[in-house]
């Protein structure tokens, strides 16, 4: 509870960090027994929705809307997705891809967290419709970012161009950083895992720790560097492997 109105929390134009504190759940269609934390949404200016579902033993979550495809990261509990046919037991660090318009229930049997990432889904001529994707990812191999063995990359989904999304884990040894201020095209939804650091957004700098969210515009400014004596750790979320020309049609 706040007693005189601080908070990390900040929403500017083209950036935000969103703490727990601040964080308000509510229902959405689609999910049973679940308070849902909505993070990042078109109404922020965002092109995707990013959320958080807290899940009680018996809910139950399942797809609402045509044409979004989904990812779901396991962060607490005991879950069963049932998709195709098939039901696949899910624990922390599991995730699921699931293409739009595949029909798919997620079925708590612990009380359990997950975060959510839904994007309308852009076709490419030419080009497979992605398929159902299953990981764990601790089991997913590991490369380091740009040569720098102290910054690890994961990539939670395949590297080609039928997929118009990416969601990946970055994990930084004590001390490292990002070697550029970047400034991209994509956007970006981030959660941190563990750890915390330091995050330049825009011309801000934030003290940032797990259970933040950041949502980052096209073209903010971003970089950031771990402090601390153990690692730090987020997922992240990106568009990619599209011409935005397309999103004036």
């Amino acid at each position: 509870m706040s007693l005189t109105g601080f908070t990390r929390t900040r929403v500017t134009p083209d950036h935000a960090l969103l703490t727990p504190d601040t964080f308000v759940r509510a229902p959405l269609p689609g999910w049973t027994n679940t308070a849902c934390i909505v993070h990042v949404a078109p109404e922020l200016g965002a092109r995707f929705k990013m959320y958080t579902v807290e899940m009680q033993p018996g809910a139950a979550g399942e797809m609402t809307l045509l044409d979004i495809q989904r990812f779901a990261y396991v962060l607490e509990g005991e879950l069963t997705l049932e998709v195709e046919g098939t039901r696949h037991p899910l624990r922390p660090h599991h995730y699921a891809y699931l293409p739009a318009n595949t029909p798919h229930r997620f079925l708590a049997q612990s009380p359990s967290r997950m975060v959510i990432f839904d994007k309308p889904y852009q076709a490419l001529a030419g080009a497979e419709v992605p398929g159902l994707v299953l990981g764990h990812e601790p089991d997913i191999p590991s490369s380091p970012l740009m040569g720098d063995e102290a910054l690890q990359v994961r990539l939670l989904l395949p590297d080609n161009l039928s997929f118009d999304m990416a969601v990946n884990t970055m994990t930084f040894a004590p001390g490292a950083h990002l070697s550029l201020v970047e400034t991209h095209v994509m956007e970006h939804g981030l959660l941190f895992l563990q750890g915390g650091g330091v995050y330049r957004l825009s011309d801000a700098w934030y003290t940032v720790q797990a259970g933040d969210v950041i949502w980052m515009a096209s073209y903010c400014p971003q970089w950031f560097g771990a402090l601390g004596k153990t690692p730090s750790k987020y997922l992240i979320y990106k568009d990619v492997n599209r011409h935005s020309l397309e999103l004036l049609s």
